[in-house]
């Protein structure tokens, strides 16, 4: 069965955003190999740019900077719903909304890791459910163009995973471009109370991001 060449930019960017440790490393010339075989399709340049660093970056190197990258800066966090609801009892109910996407479909994020989580919604988007994975990663357009922005800022080649899962994507409409700029503007709510037990982004009970499920880039159903 021929894959959707947007199912595997999505299994890809999902392996390609865990923490980079020895299986990460083992996984590389896997993921290389199949980027390749899209031959320049949509989101495959910019995933084969940040495959091409990471083999070149020594595995220290590369986890310092991924932990520099996203877990000591909450505004350049994977965890796309902090963008939209802050810490705030309201980001509480959408982690258990995007939970309730994934049960419908029998489908769970590896023990400790938030559903939120980009790789998590990438990787039910390739091997859940296809519809329902992308109508999540549409929902949250507005965090996904906030976080490419700062990660170019930030100057990391992990910007072109993201802009390859954007690439993945209908265009943003006006509307979340809207939105993310009034985000950019006024940061995301804050409030601090009420998450249900939800740890924020960055601590260290928010996930260990090693990485979820078969490290297959087909889908699967």
């Amino acid at each position: 069965m021929t894959v959707p060449s947007e199912t595997v930019v999505r299994q890809a960017a999902a392996l390609l955003l865990a923490y980079p440790d020895a299986g990460f490393f083992e996984r590389l010339p896997l993921i290389r190999q199949a980027v390749a075989e899209l031959k320049g399709r949509t989101g495959a340049p910019q995933l084969e740019r940040f495959c091409d660093h990471a083999q070149s970056v020594p595995p220290l190197e590369l986890g310092a900077h991924y932990v520099d990258t996203f877990d000591l800066k909450r505004r350049r966090t994977l965890h796309l719903t902090f963008y939209t609801d802050g810490d705030t009892r309201r980001r509480g109910h959408a982690l258990s909304d995007i939970k309730q996407v994934y049960a419908s479909r029998g489908w769970a994020p590896a023990a400790g890791e938030l559903p939120d989580h980009l790789a998590v919604m990438l990787e039910f988007a390739a091997r859940g459910d296809a519809e329902l994975g992308v109508g999540l990663l549409n929902r949250f357009q507005p965090a996904l163009e906030l976080l490419s922005a700062a990660l170019r800022e930030h100057g990391t080649r992990y910007a072109d995973v993201v802009d390859a899962v954007r690439a993945s994507l209908p265009p943003a409409s006006r509307a979340d471009l809207a939105l993310a700029r009034q985000l950019a503007a006024s940061g995301p709510p804050a409030e601090d109370v009420g998450l249900g037990g939800y740890p924020t982004p960055g601590s260290p009970a928010s996930g260990d991001r090693t990485m979820l499920g078969m490290p297959t880039l087909g889908a699967r159903r």
